[in-house]
């Protein structure tokens, strides 16, 4: 008798258990779950602890009422220039109405794939390549109001579509690279001779100003050098003029630039004008020589260079030898100070213009080489 009561009283503590088992449902967040009694909607569950009668009532399974992503696999369009691409789509929803999600549509996810094709196929098909490439963000919204509407009444909600990948033919992809290729390298080709151009101008601009300012410094250089030349023979005159200077000074000066003559490389012949033997005969007067005007005087007297050994050669009939070199010098600063007297006259008249004729200096005239000159 104790163990069938025993036994009794297991088959009942079993029953309890599994009566409440039946009548309490616990449902998560977020979640929802219909309920049929006799095979009726009776009502939906809404999350925490719920109470349904046991063995009357039927639980469905749960429905997510989160938003879910749903990713469609590559559907193939022919665009408006009969081209068939192939786009990926992706969609956000979620169940706002876990009875019409229920009870309306046998499969949403499949109900919401096809109609997704079929409109990507109605918007597509009114667009050619190059805007279905480009006019993404308007097939998305055109998606998602059609699907939104067409949606409601299975108690979904579309959030968001997207268009993951638009896939052109190979061929297609293949003209486009080629294509954008060109247009890359045609861009190219026009910056580099745009850069060039610009190099080019900025060179002839820089040219420009350096030739302007080149010409600008030589001409103010030209300018300073005239002016200082015309100071100093200014100046010069001036000392002359003020100064008085003596015949004797004139002809050394005038003597002091014969050297000047024999600097230039390659020299070996020079032309002396006569005035030079004035001078030295100016000069040999002034320290008392004898004042002999030798008939070799007149007209240029030729002199030569010194030869390769660096000897002093005579003049072009031959010399005389030392001692005549030496007596042909003197009688030359003899005869050389007719000449300086007739260049400070020459000084003097162009220092004071009223006292030459005419206000102006002559030149001393140059006679030819004759055979003969100063030693």
């Amino acid at each position: 008798m104790e163990i069938a009561a025993l036994v009794a009283a297991l088959i009942v503590v079993l029953l309890i258990v599994l009566t409440v088992g039946k009548t309490v449902r616990i449902v998560p967040q977020a979640r929802a779950r219909n309920v049929e009694r006799f095979g009726r909607y009776r009502k939906t569950l809404e999350p925490g602890m719920n109470f349904i009668l046991p063995f009357v009532d039927r639980v469905k399974p749960l429905i997510d009422l989160r938003e879910q992503v749903v990713a469609f696999r590559g559907q193939p369009v022919i665009t408006e220039d009969n081209l068939v691409v192939s786009i990926d789509t992706v969609l956000f929803f979620q169940v706002t109405d876990p009875r019409a999600a229920d009870y309306e549509i046998v499969n949403y996810i499949q109900a919401i794939e096809q109609i997704t094709a079929t409109m990507l196929r109605s918007v597509i098909g009114n667009m050619d390549l190059e805007e279905t490439l480009t006019s993404r963000d308007q097939i998305n919204m055109r998606l998602r109001g059609v699907l939104d509407d067409a949606s409601g009444k299975w108690g979904l909600r579309v959030t968001r579509v997207e268009i993951k990948a638009i896939d052109p033919p190979k061929s297609v992809i293949d003209a486009m690279e080629k294509q954008m290729r060109a247009e890359r390298e045609k861009r190219a080709a026009v910056l580099t001779a745009e850069g060039v151009r610009q190099a080019k101008i900025l060179t002839a601009e820089g040219e420009k100003q350096s030739s302007i300012l080149r010409a600008e410094g030589e001409r103010q250089g030209q300018i300073l050098r005239a002016e200082g030349q015309s100071q100093a023979i200014g100046t010069v005159f001036k000392a002359v003029h003020d100064g008085d200077a003596d015949p004797k000074v004139l002809a050394y000066q005038y003597l002091q630039t014969l050297p000047q003559l024999a600097q230039a490389e390659g020299n070996t012949f020079w032309v002396i004008p006569s005035e030079v033997t004035t001078a030295l005969k100016t000069l040999s007067g002034a320290f008392g020589g004898d004042a002999r005007e030798p008939a070799r005087a007149q007209g240029h007297a030729e002199l030569r260079g010194p030869d390769a050994g660096g000897r002093a050669l005579g003049p072009a009939d031959g010399g005389t030898g030392a001692a005549d070199g030496v007596a042909g010098a003197a009688d030359g600063v003899a005869g050389a100070a007719d000449g300086v007297a007739g260049a400070a006259d020459g000084v003097a008249g162009a220092a004071h213009p009223d006292a030459a004729p005419n206000g102006a200096l002559e030149n001393p005239p140059i006679s030819q080489a004759g055979s003969g000159g100063a030693g």
